[in-house]
């Protein structure tokens, strides 16, 4: 499969994304979109999101998987600093999960070496193993973007402000950003700094799956087991186009 590199031009594209674990199609659709992606390692770890959890599809319907996280009298830590709690048989129980539930997809057998690998290692930060699974993840798809820590850029401010800051520090003008987005950024700060801003409006794709009707929303995962080499071009079909 070859590798898919956005062309250089006078636009350069920003995405600031948490790291998440084995993220939704979305997620690497903004990926596929930016120049440069900056890893938004060292804010405040969100207890209830998608940093150590996402869903699969099972025969009876979406089945969570999550990584426990030691949070208790950890003072907010970050997604850098949160540590995974391995007194629980995580790694045996989400490869299993994914054995049991995929081991009929058309593209199991080409993938699922890769997770053999993920799970036979110790983990103990959950930003290593976001961080590995993303590299992994990304490199099965088959997109190179340039990486950055919002950690290693010396960037600060209020959310906003440090957003913004973030794109001149790494260069960029435009700047990609989740639909949520519209809920608290004010579009005329990011003008005002020279950027410009663009909303995700993500039109979630149907694409082959086991286990009965579609299911979306669901881990990358779902998509790479069904549909393999293919789902690139199911993720960003438009944007592979004019890569």
């Amino acid at each position: 499969m070859g590798v898919m590199q956005k062309p250089v031009d006078s636009c350069r594209v920003a995405v600031i994304l948490q790291p998440s674990y084995l993220p939704w199609l979305g997620y690497f659709a903004q990926l596929h979109r930016c120049d440069v992606f900056v890893v938004y390692d060292d804010v405040q770890f969100d207890k209830h999101g998608w940093r150590n959890r996402n869903r699969i599809k099972t025969p009876q319907g979406p089945q969570w998987l999550t990584v426990p996280v030691r949070t208790y009298k950890q003072d907010w830590p970050t997604n850098r600093a949160i540590t995974i709690d391995n007194t629980q048989h995580w790694r045996k129980k989400h490869l299993a999960s994914l054995r049991q539930n995929y081991a009929k997809a058309p593209f199991f057998a080409n993938y699922v070496g890769l997770f053999d690998d993920l799970y036979s290692r110790d983990w103990t930060n959950l930003f290593d193993l976001n961080m590995a699974s993303f590299r992994m993840l990304t490199q099965a798809l088959g997109i190179v973007r340039e990486i950055r820590f919002a950690s290693e850029l010396g960037v600060a401010g209020d959310t906003v402000e440090r957003l913004t800051a973030i794109c001149q520090k790494v260069g960029a003008n435009h700047f990609f950003e989740g639909h949520a987005g519209k809920n608290y950024i004010a579009d005329d700060r990011f003008r005002s700094a020279g950027i410009d801003i663009e909303y995700q409006d993500y039109k979630h794709p149907v694409y082959p799956q086991l286990h009965g009707v579609f299911v979306p929303y669901l881990s990358i995962v779902d998509l790479l087991f069904n549909c393999g080499p293919r789902s690139l071009d199911i993720i960003a079909p438009s944007m592979r186009a004019a890569a």
